[in-house]
């Protein structure tokens, strides 16, 4: 039995969420990566590759999962609309998994067609199929789009946590110390 809720695209005559499980994928996700990090104005941040993403999201031991959007055109073509890249961390308080997005993107194109709403209700129903105690992700404080998206779902901030991260040489350092 799948650890993922069935998809049966298309969900609507004009949209269908496939989830994805093959390398030959890892370029079209690599160009949603990039579209997204340059709507984020971070395109210089982007040091992933294809190869990289075929290796840590479809190797022996993946460490994230994709499901893209399609928009469906009048004519039947199957479109790559939007992505959402997730995966699995744990709650020691709740004592059960969660599911943590880390990206989500539609184009610029197709936006307002309520794709990426679309695509987080799939999300929950994932997260709902491995009881997932909550589902959460980060937006940048600018994006007012997608804030007033979120909390139009329900989503609340969780203003009293911040963030902290250890990456590159700072990553490096703290390694080698051990």
């Amino acid at each position: 039995m799948s650890i993922f809720p069935p998809l049966e695209p298309p969900l609507s005559e004009e949209f269908a969420i496939y989830r994805f499980d093959y390398r030959a994928d890892a370029p079209l996700i690599f160009n949603f990566v990039k579209s997204l990090a340059s709507y984020e104005k971070m395109l210089d941040s982007v040091t992933a590759t294809p190869e990289i993403l075929q290796r840590n999201l479809f190797g022996p031991h993946p460490y994230a999962h994709v499901v893209i959007g399609y928009h469906i055109s009048e004519d039947g073509k199957e479109i790559p609309a939007g992505f959402a890249l997730y995966f699995f961390n744990f709650s020691t308080f709740l004592g059960k998994p969660g599911l943590y997005l880390e990206d989500l993107f539609v184009k610029d194109e197709f936006r307002g067609k309520s794709y990426g709403k679309k695509l987080l209700q799939y999300l929950a129903t994932v997260a709902k199929a491995r009881d997932c105690g909550r589902f959460e992700w980060t937006v940048l404080d600018w994006n007012e789009p997608s804030i007033k998206f979120y909390k139009s779902l329900g989503a609340v901030p969780m203003d009293e946590w911040i963030i902290y991260r250890v990456a590159g040489d700072a990553l490096e350092k703290l390694a080698s110390q051990f």
